[in-house]
């Protein structure tokens, strides 16, 4: 039940601790039910107190203050955290005060583009009967869809393919000039040759980001490139000396070559009322060797 207090008097106790030297980063203070930052403290300071605050292992973080040379917890057990602008702990008041009672409340021109109201109250005591002042803070920005788009692209574990192709790239294994060569991707799945979809949230937004594979360029060791634009075919001994009908190639001279399978995939994400298009590359190589047929003459 929220309480309006119409005039805002702090008065703070201070914890009469001196300021240690060592500074820490500062560091998200609260977060929504979501996850999303929606206070971040002042410099925090790790005083080596005990006892205070409820701190594990002996020792407390501890906020400055505007006092000179004052410190105080910079987080208390409910929750509230050290907001030192206004010399006060503050946690977000849930519920917010009515959209149409704002006047009453201190905001009688309506609130800045991501205000939010925050109980404010003075020392560890935490005032009297949840009768706080209360004070008005931006939260975070909105969460930005490319780092919506990103996280769901991370969700798919997107690799190269493994490479198939004939000769097989072992030791002992000799193709030959002017015989065919077929490529393909050994094993396709959705993470190495898509489509792929995935979906990323935060704050009540979604963004959905599916990724495919648009071609596979194969450099073939000798100066040369093929492009394909799908995973390939599987060579199979029944198909004998024949082309592959969808990725292929033909050496003409003899040598070890290394193949590099580079996959291009495109991963459009939209969500938020926007939209865009990603694109990434894979590429994985194998080694294969090429000989000529000796024919022996008596």
């Amino acid at each position: 039940m929220l309480k309006r207090v119409g005039h805002l008097v702090v008065v703070l106790a201070f914890f009469a601790a001196p300021l240690p030297a060592a500074v820490a980063d500062v560091v998200c203070a609260q977060r929504d039910a979501n996850g999303v930052c929606i206070l971040t403290t002042d410099t925090g300071y790790d005083g080596g107190a005990s006892g205070a605050g409820g701190a594990s292992g002996g020792s407390a973080a501890y906020c400055p203050t505007l006092v000179p040379n004052r410190q105080v917890l910079c987080q208390l057990p409910d929750g509230a955290w050290w907001n030192r602008a206004n010399s006060c702990y503050v946690r977000i008041a849930d519920p917010q005060p009515p959209a149409d009672q704002l006047d009453q409340w201190g905001k009688p021109l309506g609130l800045h583009p991501g205000e939010k109201a925050f109980w404010c109250y003075a020392a560890p005591s935490g005032g009297s009967g949840g009768s706080y002042p209360i004070i008005w803070l931006p939260v975070a920005p909105a969460v930005d869809p490319l780092v919506l788009a990103r996280q769901a692209i991370s969700q798919m574990n997107l690799s190269a393919i493994t490479v198939g192709i004939v000769p097989d790239p072992l030791p002992g294994r000799v193709g030959i000039i002017g015989m065919p060569t077929w490529m393909w991707a050994e094993g396709p799945s959705e993470n190495t040759t898509g489509p792929i979809t995935r979906s990323a949230s935060s704050a009540g937004n979604v963004v959905t980001a599916t990724a495919t594979v648009k071609r596979i360029v194969w450099d073939m060791g000798d100066g040369h490139t093929v492009t394909c634009t799908g995973p390939g075919t599987r060579y199979e001994d029944r198909y004998g000396k024949t082309n592959s009908p969808t990725c292929g190639y033909t050496y003409t001279r003899q040598g070890d070559f290394t193949v590099t399978a580079t996959s291009y995939w495109e991963v459009a994400w939209n969500g938020m009322g926007q939209s865009g298009v990603i694109p990434l590359t894979f590429s994985r190589s194998a080694s294969i060797t090429m000989g000529e047929i000796q024919v022996l003459r008596r």
